[in-house]
């Protein structure tokens, strides 16, 4: 039984919603080199180890899609983040299975 405290989206859920131009906020909690080799436009870049230092950069109320390179980092953001009152979403399968758009560099 999970204890999950945060929904999770598959990447074609995810990128439905960037096409249907929801108001998406996505925060991608890989590392710089991971980030620069390709990231979904418009994402916002904290490392999991940085985020306990960066919670003043991510909106608390509005929900944001955490994506890593698989889902397992973005789901230990989710935890942490969902117990201190972020409404945050875990992107299952993370970007080795995202098919859409990728932006590369910084």
């Amino acid at each position: 039984m999970s204890n999950k405290t945060y929904k999770e989206l598959l990447t074609h859920e995810v990128l439905e919603r960037i096409k249907q131009k929801e108001n998406v906020t996505i925060l991608d909690v890989r590392e710089h080199d991971e980030w620069e080799s390709g990231h979904i436009y418009g994402a916002k870049h904290i490392p999991l180890g940085q985020i306990a230092r960066a919670l003043n950069e991510i909106e608390q109320k509005q929900e944001t899609i955490i994506v890593c390179r698989s889902g397992n980092r973005s789901g230990i953001a989710c935890d942490y983040l969902s117990s201190m009152g972020y409404h945050v979403v875990n992107m299952s399968g993370g970007m080795s299975q995202w098919s859409g758009e990728v932006v590369y560099g910084k």
